[in-house]
C-alpha cells in the first residue's frame, strides 16, 4: 500500500480553487497514518514468504528461528511527536514470540506477540514512540529461540494536538497601481504560531482573489472601472483557523476609455397588474466590457427604478389605469443605451387581493438602523448598528434614544449592535434580546426596559460565538415556540458550517435563559451541538415564520447565488460544499430561492399572511413573492422599489397592518456614525389588498378616541362585568379564525383586561353586550377569559383605571387554526395571549382613551 500524505491542508470552496487545490473534509489538525510493508524492509535472518492467506501488499516476513533476527523499517516523519506504531502480524503457535523494539538505535523497550490461533490469523500490536521529523529506523528484533512472528507490516498513526490559535491580522494594507479593471495591493505579513498558509483578499465578505502564506503582494485584475471599493486581507494557518482582517483600504477604480453604450434591453413586457403596481420584465443586455452596471425603467420620462435585475415592480400607482415604461442599460462608464421597446400597461380596478405594498410615508432618520421590533403599544425599538445604541421610534416619527448597550463593539465592518427580540411575555418580564459582537465573542444578551428606562447593564445569555470583520449573522427573533433563534454566520471560516462542535454558520435554537432545548435535533451530542437547529449556512440573516409554523430564512452566498431557505430541523443546506445550487450539493436541502449575488444581499426577512417580503442590501430592493398553497414553495418573487433608497437591511411588519423598511447606506466599511443618512420608510396595502383590508373598527368610538362610559366599570360603578363594544374587521386573506385581545397600555405597558378566541373565520364582527361564560354565547364556539375571578373572568372586563386618563388597546390576531391550541379555562391571561400570538399571521389595533373610575 502506497503511502498515504502525512497532512492535509483544508481549504474549501472558492479558496481551494483559486489556489489549484481540490477542497477536502474538514479537519481540526495534521494527521499522518502511513503504511510500511515488512516485505519492503530491511531483513536481517528472515525471508518474504506468501504461503499464508491474508497478508497485505505482496507479502509477509518470516523470521529465522533464532535470537537476533530482525526487520527494519525507515520511518518517514513528517512531524516530530508521539507517535503510534501498529504491527500487523500472525504467530500459529500457542507461545508468545517478542521482539526488542529500537528506534535509531535507542532500546524502546519490548512488544509482545502472542499466539493467534492460526498462520492465517492476523492481529495487531501497538506501541508508542517519540519520532523525529524525517526517516527513523524502526527495527524489530527477535529475542528467543523461537523467531519473530509472520511481519505483514507496521503503520504510523500521529496525530498532532488541535491549533485553535488564529493568525494575528495582516496589517499596512495598501493599494497602488490602480487602474480601471486592476489593482495591486500589498501587505505586512501575518504571523501564527505554526505558520500561515494563505491570504485571502476580500471585497466585503466575499472573496476576490486567494493567494499562498509566503505571499504579501498580488495584483486582482477583475475590478470593475468606475466602482468604489473596500478591500481588506485575512489570513489563515493551515487548521483553517482565520486571523481578524487587516485594515480597509477603499478606492474608486477609474473610469475606462470605453465610450460605446450597451445594447438596447430586448422584449421590455408587463408580467403582471394589480391595482396599485405593474410588473415589468425584459431580456439582458450587453457591453463590450463584458459588464452591465445596471437597468433605469421610466414611466414616461421619469425615472422609477434602478435594478440590477432583469424585472422591477412600480408601485404607488392608480388603479384602473394605463401607464408606459421603457428601460436603458448602463455600463459602468456611465454609457447608456437606447430605449427599450416601449410597453404600455393597466393597472385593475380597486379591491382586488395582493400582497404588493406601496410606499407610505417617511418615518425618521436613524443611523444604521439593523433590527426593529414592536412593543404592544405600537412603538418600536430600533438597533443603531454603529452607535451601540437602542432607539425607542413612535409610529409618528418621534424618536428617543433610550442608551447604549454596554460592551458592545464594532468589527469595522459588519459587526456591531444586530438584532433584536422583544419578550414575548414583556409585558411581565419587561426583556429583551439583543446580539452584539463584544471584545472576544459575538453574544446574545438580555437587558430589561419597562417602557421608560433601559436597563444599565446586560445578562449574557449566549456567549462564545466567534466574530469576524464579516459573516457575523446577527438576526434573532422569538418563535412560534417561545424559543428564541439566532442567524449566526461562519466568521470567515468556512469549516464553522459543517462542525456541529462550533456556533457559527448556523440556526441557533435556545430558550429565554440561554440554556439549550431538549428536543433540539443535535442536543444528545452535548456541548456546543445542543443549540444547533440547522448548519451548513455561510451568512443567514432574516428569519420568519409562514402559517403553517415553517421557518424561512435568508443568506447572503460567497461570489455566486444568494438564498431563501425553508428550514428544516437538523436540517445540512451546504456551505462551503454547496453555494445555493452550485458546487457539491448531493445530499443537502436545496434553497427555495436562489439570486445571483450581485442582485440581491438578503437580509432581513417578514412574512404577512404567507407573503414574504425580503430587504436586499446589494441589489438595494424589496423581494415580495407569496407561499405557495402547500406551504412548500414559492411562486413569482416580485423586486420592489429598486434603487429607491439604497440598501434595504429590514424589513418588519406593524401593529396596524403595514411595513418598516431600514436603509443603510453608510454600513459598508464600518459605517459613519455622525451622519444620519438612513431612513425607516412606511410601506402600506392599499385598500382591497393583503393585509390592508384587515382592519378593526368599533361604531362606538373612533380610533384612538375615548371609550363610552358605558363599556367601563363608570356604567355601573364596579370594576369587570361590563358591556363589550361593538367591533367589526376586515377580512384577512386566508385566516381560519380571529382572536382579540383588549389591554391597558399605560407608559407602555400591556395590562391584559380580556381576550376572546377561536372566532371563527366567517365572522366579520362581534356584537355590543356579549354575554358572559367561557363559551361565549351565540358566537360559533368562541371562548373568552378576563382579569379577575368568579363571574369576572368570563365576561369582558372594561376600562376602569382609577381616575386618570389611560390608554387602551384592542388587537386583533388573525389566526393560522380554528383552535387556539393549549388553552383552558383554567389558562391564565399570559398563557392565552402567548398562545393566540403563536397563532397568529397577523394582527391590527384599534386605541382607544377612556378616564372612567368605578
Amino acid at each position: 500500500m502506497a503511502p498515504r500524505p502525512p497532512w492535509r491542508v483544508v481549504l474549501a470552496g472558492t479558496a481551494a480553487a483559486a489556489l489549484g487545490f481540490t477542497a477536502l473534509s474538514p479537519v481540526s489538525a495534521f494527521a499522518a497514518d502511513t503504511d510500511y510493508e515488512s516485505e519492503s524492509a530491511v531483513i536481517s535472518q528472515g525471508a518474504v514468504e506468501s504461503n499464508h492467506a491474508g497478508y497485505s501488499g505482496t507479502g509477509f516476513v518470516n523470521f529465522d528461528n533464532v535470537v537476533g533476527s530482525y526487520v527494519e523499517y525507515s520511518v518517514n516523519a513528517a512531524q516530530a511527536g508521539t507517535h503510534t506504531l501498529t504491527f500487523r502480524y500472525a504467530n500459529g503457535t500457542a507461545d508468545n514470540r517478542p521482539v526488542k523494539l529500537t528506534v535509531d538505535g535507542g532500546d524502546k523497550g519490548t512488544v509482545d506477540f502472542p499466539g493467534t490461533g492460526a498462520w492465517t490469523t492476523w492481529k495487531t500490536a501497538t506501541a508508542t514512540v517519540q519520532l523525529t521529523a524525517g526517516v527513523n529506523k524502526v527495527r524489530t528484533t527477535a529475542t528467543t529461540a523461537n523467531g519473530g512472528p509472520n511481519a505483514d507490516k507496521l503503520t504510523d498513526t500521529f496525530v498532532a494536538p488541535t491549533d485553535g490559535e488564529p493568525p494575528t491580522p495582516p496589517s499596512n494594507l495598501k493599494a497602488s497601481n490602480i487602474l480601471p479593471t486592476a489593482a495591486t495591493f500589498t501587505w505586512t505579513a501575518a504571523t501564527d504560531n505554526v505558520g500561515v498558509v494563505r491570504y485571502e483578499i476580500n471585497r466585503g465578505g466575499n472573496i476576490l482573489k486567494t493567494v499562498d502564506g509566503n505571499t504579501t503582494t498580488a495584483t486582482v485584475d477583475n475590478l470593475t472601472p468606475n466602482t468604489a471599493y473596500d478591500i481588506s486581507v485575512g489570513a489563515f494557518d493551515a487548521a483553517g483557523n482565520p486571523s481578524q482582517q487587516s485594515n480597509v483600504v477603499t478606492f474608486t477604480t477609474p473610469p475606462s476609455d470605453d465610450t460605446t453604450p450597451p445594447t438596447v434591453p430586448g422584449n421590455l413586457r408587463s408580467t403582471g397588474v394589480t391595482a396599485n403596481s405593474v410588473s415589468l420584465a425584459w431580456n439582458a443586455s450587453t457591453d463590450n466590457g463584458g459588464t452591465i452596471a445596471g437597468y433605469d425603467v421610466y414611466q414616461g420620462t421619469a425615472k422609477v427604478a434602478t435594478t440590477t435585475s432583469l424585472s422591477t415592480t412600480v408601485t404607488n400607482l392608480n388603479p384602473s389605469t394605463s401607464y408606459t415604461f421603457t428601460v436603458k442599460a448602463r455600463d459602468p462608464d456611465g454609457n447608456s443605451s437606447a430605449a427599450s421597446n416601449a410597453v404600455t400597461a393597466k393597472t385593475s380596478a380597486p379591491g382586488g387581493a395582493g400582497g404588493i405594498p406601496e410606499y407610505d410615508k417617511d418615518i425618521t432618520k436613524v443611523d444604521l438602523g439593523w433590527s426593529v421590533d414592536f412593543l404592544p403599544n405600537g412603538n418600536a425599538l430600533v438597533t443603531e448598528r454603529d452607535r451601540f445604541e437602542l432607539v425607542l421610534v413612535t409610529p409618528s416619527g418621534q424618536k428617543t434614544t433610550l442608551g447604549k448597550v454596554p460592551g458592545a463593539v464594532t468589527t469595522s465592518g459588519e459587526g456591531g449592535l444586530l438584532g433584536l427580540a422583544i419578550s414575548p411575555n414583556w409585558s411581565t418580564d419587561h426583556a429583551i434580546y439583543l446580539y452584539h459582537t463584544a471584545s472576544g465573542d459575538n453574544r446574545i444578551v438580555k437587558m430589561t426596559y419597562d417602557g421608560t428606562t433601559l436597563s444599565s447593564t446586560s445578562t449574557p445569555v449566549l456567549t462564545g460565538i466567534a466574530k469576524n470583520r464579516y459573516h457575523n449573522g446577527g438576526r434573532i427573533k422569538f418563535g412560534p415556540d417561545g424559543k428564541l433563534y439566532a442567524t449566526v454566520g461562519d466568521a470567515k471560516n468556512s469549516d464553522n458550517a459543517q462542525n456541529k462542535s462550533s456556533l457559527n454558520g448556523k440556526i441557533l435554537r435556545l430558550n429565554p435563559d440561554g440554556s439549550a432545548p431538549s428536543d433540539n435535533p443535535f442536543y444528545a451530542t452535548g456541548g456546543n451541538a445542543r443549540y444547533v437547529w440547522s448548519y451548513g449556512h455561510r451568512n443567514p440573516q432574516g428569519l420568519a415564520w409562514d402559517s403553517r409554523g415553517q421557518l424561512w430564512a435568508a443568506e447572503f452566498g460567497e461570489s455566486s447565488q444568494d438564498e431563501l431557505n425553508l428550514i428544516q430541523k437538523g436540517g445540512n443546506f451546504g456551505w462551503p460544499s454547496c453555494e445555493g445550487t452550485i458546487g457539491s450539493c448531493s445530499g443537502f436541502i436545496a434553497p427555495k430561492k436562489t439570486w445571483p449575488t450581485s442582485q440581491a444581499g438578503p437580509s432581513g426577512v417578514e412574512i404577512v399572511n404567507d407573503w414574504i417580503y425580503i430587504a436586499g442590501v446589494t441589489g438595494q430592493q424589496l423581494f415580495a413573492t407569496q407561499i405557495n398553497a402547500a406551504g412548500t414553495g414559492i411562486g413569482t418573487v416580485s423586486t420592489l422599489f429598486s434603487g429607491r433608497w439604497g440598501r434595504l437591511r429590514s424589513v418588519t411588519k406593524t401593529p396596524d397592518g403595514g411595513l418598516w423598511l431600514t436603509s443603510t447606506n453608510n454600513d459598508k466599511n464600518g459605517g459613519t456614525p455622525s451622519v444620519l443618512d438612513n431612513v425607516i420608510v412606511r410601506l402600506k396595502f392599499p385598500g382591497g389588498s393583503t393585509p390592508g383590508a384587515f382592519k378593526l373598527t368599533s361604531s362606538a368610538f373612533a380610533d384612538n378616541a375615548t371609550i363610552p362610559d358605558k363599556y367601563t366599570c363608570a356604567g355601573d360603578g364596579t370594576a369587570g362585568q361590563d358591556p363589550s363594544p361593538p367591533l367589526a374587521w376586515g377580512a384577512a386573506e386566508g385566516a381560519k379564525g380571529y382572536a382579540v385581545v383588549f389591554a391597558d397600555t399605560a407608559n407602555g405597558g400591556n395590562k391584559l383586561h380580556w381576550a376572546i378566541w377561536d372566532v371563527p373565520a366567517s365572522a366579520r364582527a362581534l356584537p355590543e353586550g356579549l354575554g358572559a361564560g367561557y363559551t361565549v354565547p351565540g358566537q360559533g364556539g368562541a371562548k373568552q377569559k378576563a382579569m379577575g375571578s368568579g363571574a369576572n373572568a368570563q365576561k369582558f372586563f372594561g376600562p376602569c383605571p382609577g381616575g386618570s386618563s389611560h390608554p387602551y388597546a384592542f388587537t386583533l390576531y388573525a389566526l393560522n387554526t380554528a383552535t387556539v391550541p393549549g388553552l383552558s379555562s383554567s389558562s391564565t391571561m399570559a398563557q392565552i395571549e402567548t398562545a393566540i400570538k403563536g397563532a397568529s399571521t397577523a394582527n391590527v389595533v384599534l386605541r382607544g382613551k377612556s378616564s372612567a373610575a368605578a
